[in-house]
């Protein structure tokens, strides 16, 4: 076993990785590695006759935490929930909560009291009087739902027994109160006490949740989605009803979120998104994501082979209020909601479906993927000739059902003038299993979780040397200089 604080330097793929490990006095070892990596230019294979000091041009660091899951058989389905400025919380399919900072790498608390994987972890912050307090909820397997202190690990409530596993949380801040779905959709007070739930539904159960205007919400449940609204009585008592269901998906819908005041947005398993009014349900925009046409087919009509379903699948959809990205299996497509265009797209963003994304402050983009690598991206002009898109990716958008639509005009790249591509800037290596989700926290960085059982904390290498130059300079004139 190695010492604390001894180093070793390892080469991975052309970059020198110093690595700096220390054993704590608990099971988990942490990992802390200074890795001499290129987050902001493509990484090229190094060659002999240059040295990789004038090949790199930034310092990436990670720290590695390892959430000493390595017992746990299968895919462990990692979610990451943000506490505040400086904390996060990782659960898995132990049932363990782990409390983590984000600056150290340090693992705060853990939250032990679940028996079974957890199924949705949540963030939920109230305000009694002038006191503000951040607490998290979780759900899992094992039919119960659990309030927990993150700031002394303390289990507050816990409800079990229910009617089914929940699968998602959603809190609405304006009401104070929270809604679990599963088979049924429950709303909670702060105390956990129920205040209503809605009928019974099938087997399938509640996926997907957002929150809609007039105290309305929007829930998946397989092809369709359900509009719940809560009323409240003159007795200050709440009750649920459904209101409407929209049933224009042709298959499972796989992601549900809010765009903006006015939108909202659901993906499914066969490729089709759609845009929705939040306000009357109506449908705004359709598209239908296709994979096997392509514009070098002189008849895009004509089909050759039918796409396998992972290929055209929405596993994601993120949005900054003005511009839609959609994970299209291994692809990247961002469509503008002011244009009601596609402004930019990637067939091939990765080896493997890509499972989360993020659109981050500066304009670019982030994704992960089941291939294990995370990558950043960049908008930039289309040069000609480009990777051939599907006709569907450039159909018309068009209200109704998807099987109401009419074979759209063929679309060629020069018919999109304003059309770019996503250009790869950045490639954040460390993980050996699928990239499940990430967390960023501006200019803290970003934190990864993947099926290897590991977290990673990622940061700004420029930024980070920068402040460290600063602190010594302080450092040596505290001292009186050298």
């Amino acid at each position: 076993m190695r010492q604390q604080g001894e180093r070793k330097q390892r080469w991975y793929k052309g970059e020198c990785i110093e690595e700096i490990s220390r054993f704590s006095e608990c099971h988990l070892d942490l990992k802390w590695q200074i890795s001499l990596l290129n987050n902001t230019e493509i990484r090229r294979p190094w060659s002999g006759d240059v040295s990789p000091d004038d090949r790199i041009g930034s310092i990436a660091n990670h720290v590695a935490m390892d959430t000493g899951r390595s017992g746990s058989t299968g895919d462990c389905r990692e979610k990451l929930s943000t506490i505040d400025d400086f904390r996060f919380a990782s659960a898995g399919d132990d049932g363990l909560v782990l409390v983590w900072n984000i600056e150290t790498g340090e693992r705060l608390l853990e939250l032990r009291g679940h028996s079974l994987q957890i199924t949705a972890l949540k963030a939920y912050t109230h305000t009694v009087g002038e006191d503000t307090h951040t607490s998290l909820i979780t759900a899992s397997s094992d039919r119960t739902l659990s309030l927990w202190d993150p700031d002394t690990g303390n289990r507050v409530q816990t409800v079990s027994d229910l009617q089914s596993s929940v699968k998602c949380l959603l809190v609405l801040e304006r009401l104070c109160v929270w809604v679990s779905g599963g088979n049924e959709l429950c709303v909670w007070n702060r105390n956990f006490q129920l205040q209503c739930q809605s009928q019974q539904h099938d087997d399938t159960g509640i996926s997907a949740m957002v929150e809609l205007p007039k105290n309305c919400i929007a829930a998946a449940m397989d092809k369709e989605i359900f509009i719940f609204r809560l009323t409240m009585s003159t007795g200050s008592q709440l009750s649920v009803a459904e209101v409407r269901r929209l049933s224009d998906h042709q298959d499972s819908i796989h992601a549900l979120i809010n765009v903006n005041d006015g939108l909202f947005a659901s993906g499914s398993h066969v490729g089709e998104l759609i845009l929705w009014d939040t306000i009357d349900w109506t449908v705004m925009a359709y598209e239908h994501i296709l994979w096997e046409e392509s514009q070098s087919q002189p008849q895009a009509e004509i089909r050759m082979a039918a796409p396998k379903p992972s290929e055209m699948s929405i596993q994601h959809l993120t949005s900054d209020g003005e511009l839609l990205v959609a994970a299209v299996g291994s692809g990247l497509y961002v469509y503008s909601v002011l244009s009601k265009s596609v402004v930019a797209y990637r067939k091939t963003a990765h080896d493997s479906n890509i499972l989360h994304t993020l659109l981050l402050a500066d304009g670019r983009l982030m994704s992960c993927s089941e291939d294990g690598s995370v990558r950043i991206w960049e908008m930039q002009d289309l040069l000609l000739p480009a990777e051939p898109a599907s006709v569907g990716f450039f159909g018309m958008w068009t209200f109704g059902r998807s099987s109401k639509q009419a074979s759209p005009p063929v679309k060629t790249v020069l018919e999109c003038p304003g059309l770019k591509t996503l250009e790869l800037t950045g490639d954040l290596i460390g993980h050996s299993g699928a990239v499940q989700m990430f967390l960023s926290f501006g200019q803290k960085g970003l934190v990864t979780c993947s099926t290897d059982h590991l977290l990673i904390a990622w940061k700004n290498g420029e930024r980070e040397s920068h402040l460290r130059s600063l602190a010594l300079f302080r450092k040596l004139e505290e001292n009186g200089g050298l």
